[in-house]
């Protein structure tokens, strides 16, 4: 029990210096995060408040009105330092990446199939929709490469459904915050044992950046491919 004890009283310093660093970066990005915030959390156990003394019930009413003020501040703050995060990362090669990497459970996740040299980016997600593709970059130049890995997967695994889009803000595109929602709103048509012989047979042909390890994140705008990488 000491042990548990301590190892929380450890944690919680951690959690804290964490919450205050994402509320400064979203500062940055979104001034008045603060003020609406504290905002929401005044009206909402002002409300709460308001009403128990009209019926007779301030205590309980109080502490409950406080209680869900702290949680609508919570999402409130988290909503808001999740826009700031994406508007940081738009127009950032590799941010797809850092999405995909979020997307949960049953996706597996392949960053930078293909690239060119200008950075125009294709990764890859496995998942009970099927494969998916999502480039990020200049359209004219991605589009070339999504058939091009289209015909791939096609040559190899025919039954599969592969699904494209492009991230970015033009028309028929998928805005950066979509990426997440637009995978998960895929139609489920692959099993378990199905998507394992699909990213078996994905790791057996082999991928651009497969000796290549990447950081995770965002892609640095300076980073340039290795002697002897094949660019497409």
């Amino acid at each position: 029990m000491a042990r548990k004890s301590n190892a929380e009283t450890a944690a919680n310093p951690g959690r804290l210096k964490q919450i205050a660093l994402t509320y400064k970066m979203t500062r940055k990005a979104d001034p008045k995060v603060g003020l609406i915030v504290a905002g929401v959390g005044i009206v909402t156990f002002g409300v709460f408040l308001a009403i128990g003394f009209l019926t007779g019930l301030a205590l309980y009413l109080g502490i409950l009105g406080f209680l869900v003020a702290f949680l609508a501040m919570a999402i409130v703050f988290g909503r808001r330092a999740e826009r700031a995060a994406f508007g940081q990362m738009e127009g950032q090669p590799g941010a797809a990446a850092a999405v995909l990497d979020n997307v949960g459970r049953g996706w597996t996740t392949t960053p930078a199939v293909a690239m060119t040299r200008q950075q125009d980016i294709v990764h890859r997600a496995v998942g009970k929709a099927g494969v998916v593709l999502i480039a990020e970059g200049n359209p004219n130049r991605v589009k070339p490469l999504l058939a091009n890995e289209k015909k791939k997967l096609a040559r190899i695994m025919p039954d599969v459904p592969v699904h494209d889009f492009i991230v970015g803000t033009g028309e028929g595109e998928v805005p950066l915050k979509k990426v997440r929602t637009t995978l998960l709103k895929l139609p489920r048509v692959l099993a378990g044992p199905q998507i394992t012989q699909v990213n078996d047979k994905l790791r057996a042909m082999g991928d651009l950046m497969s000796n290549m390890p990447l950081p995770k994140g965002p892609m640095p705008k300076g980073m340039k491919m290795p002697r002897g990488g094949k660019m497409r």
